[in-house]
């Protein structure tokens, strides 16, 4: 029998990751323990006491997700110098990410829980999605103040039909569209800004040119 406190046998983050890439691949409902265990390199009962449940361990994949994969999004919405070219980086960063064959295409938070029955993790990840509607909106409330967008511009309506545009990107992805598929189609959503939005573009240019080499 194991003393109490010796120390775990694997390393946790490496077998966090391995998890997150199962997950992402195969979905929340569709990924067995047997599956997790066998990506993770560890037993069931390591699993339950590192991670607690395999809901836990899906939170905790997510969580590691939002954090890596996520990271260039939130640098794209702080970072660039107009609303136009935040969302500018924010689709072609995503059609490079979705599409990229070296890791499971399209969008964990997207594609994770659509086709389940499990009320609690489709509703986890809803949150999160909902969560990244708000943060186009406050960037795109940044571009009203700065005078980029108009003063009655509906950014909450803006900022939904461009993560609906990133969703079906994902999906599309998921499917087995090219790359240069899905950066047409975040071109062509850059294209109807003006309709969007209800103002030209004003981007500095920066974005658009760096994201299409």
């Amino acid at each position: 029998m194991a003393g109490r406190g010796r120390p775990r046998s694997f390393d946790r983050s490496v077998a966090l990751g391995r998890a997150m890439e199962t997950f992402w691949r195969r979905g929340y409902e569709a990924t067995s323990m047997s599956d997790l265990t066998a990506a993770m390199g560890i037993n069931s009962p390591s699993l339950y006491a590192a991670f607690g449940s395999k809901e836990k361990l899906f939170r905790e994949a997510v969580e590691l997700y939002a954090a890596t994969e996520g990271a260039p999004i939130a640098r794209a919405l702080a970072d660039e110098p107009t609303a136009y070219d935040a969302v500018a980086a924010v689709l072609h960063v995503n059609a490079r990410a979705y599409t990229d064959r070296e890791r499971p295409t399209g969008c964990m938070i997207v594609l994770a829980a659509t086709n389940t029955g499990d009320d609690v993790a489709r509703d986890y990840l809803a949150g999160w999605r909902r969560s990244g509607v708000e943060q186009m909106r406050e960037r795109l409330d940044r571009g009203v103040r700065d005078g980029e967008l108009p003063p009655d511009a509906d950014t909450a309506g803006i900022a939904e039909f461009y993560t609906a545009v990133l969703q079906g990107m994902s999906v599309q992805a998921r499917d087995g569209a090219r790359r240069e598929d899905v950066e047409r189609i975040a071109q062509r959503a850059l294209a109807a800004w003006e309709a969007v939005t209800g103002c030209g573009a004003q981007s500095s240019g920066s974005s658009t040119g760096a994201m299409s080499s």
